[in-house]
């Protein structure tokens, strides 16, 4: 990867939370993380390319936070400061950090959050849909001009309580990117391969399944690619890999030249790869201090586990 390759990028516009997490850890307590799907997917989608940030935060949300973020390239002017307190959730994890149990959620100003493109937003060409509620999506791509490609997310609450309003984002998105419990949910098919024909059949281009530990599956009305979680000996916080992951898939998207199948698969890779650093620290202090000299060498030693 070559690191000018950046200033010739196209942005990328996000839209999603950013907000505090209460993180209850093996390694111990962390209370006002940052956090925010928003939060991950941008820090990981500035690595690659220029990103534009829509989200509302409260007034006690530090500017210094923002100002991290314009340093690593990244547009805030489509976050939107309200009087009130910032989004807040509360987790603890298990020992082994498979699972986790939600203790609080404070929506608070993220409640009556309505998405607002600044107008210099508006003709960005790539398009990442957080897993907001399905109708603020819509209202996105009502005030997107002719995106080149749209990403989205969801998520269980939205997959079960709003399937119309889901449905009809999904008629309008290239690209999903789901964990397979929601894939499963969406579809109502235990069988990844059934179910990933299934959503596609509901408008998204390609499908791409997060699993975790157990890496990720690229779907396209042709083909299905893997690409492997990478073996850490260092496991401190998977809070935000799936939205770091789902950021540098987009941000190497929106770097490269072409959208064609060997460029997606590169990008699912890539992916993998940043997210793979996110779980080695608490929150996204991993990812400030990420270079392109690190993901190059893990991308290989990634490749080299399916290489024959």
């Amino acid at each position: 990867m070559n690191p000018n390759s950046r200033n010739r990028a196209q942005p990328l516009l996000i839209v999603g939370s950013v907000a505090f997490d209460d993180l209850e850890l093996p390694s111990g307590s962390f209370p006002n993380t940052l956090g925010g799907a928003a939060t991950y997917a941008a820090h990981a989608a500035s690595l690659f390319a220029p990103v534009q940030v829509v989200g509302v935060v409260g007034e006690d949300f530090p500017e210094s936070v923002l100002e991290g973020l314009r340093s690593r390239g990244v547009d805030t002017a489509g976050i939107e400061r309200r009087a009130g307190k910032t989004f807040r959730w509360a987790g603890r994890y298990a020992d082994n950090l498979g699972s986790r149990t939600t203790l609080d959620t404070q929506l608070n100003v993220f409640a009556d959050f309505r998405p607002r493109l600044p107008e210099s937003y508006r003709d960005t060409p790539f398009v990442m849909l957080g897993n907001i509620q399905p109708a603020l999506q819509l209202e996105v791509l009502a005030q997107a001009k002719s995106p080149r490609l749209v990403a989205a997310d969801t998520m269980n609450f939205w997959i079960s309580g709003e399937r119309p309003a889901l449905c009809e984002v999904l008629a309008k998105v290239d690209l999903l990117v789901i964990n397979d419990e929601e894939l499963r949910q969406l579809a109502e098919d235990h069988n990844i391969k059934r179910a990933a024909r299934y959503v596609m059949g509901l408008g998204p281009k390609r499908l791409i399944v997060k699993r975790g530990e157990y890496g990720a599956l690229l779907f396209d009305q042709n083909s299905t690619f893997f690409a492997p979680a990478y073996p850490l000996e260092t496991e401190v916080d998977p809070t935000g890999a799936g939205d770091t992951f789902a950021g540098a898939l987009l941000g190497y998207l929106a770097q490269s030249d072409g959208l064609d199948e060997g460029t997606i698969r590169r990008a699912v890779m890539i992916a993998a790869t940043v997210a793979s650093f996110c779980i080695e620290d608490v929150g996204p202090k991993r990812l400030a201090t990420l270079t392109q000299t690190e993901i190059a060498q893990r991308l290989e030693e990634l490749s080299s586990l399916v290489r024959l």
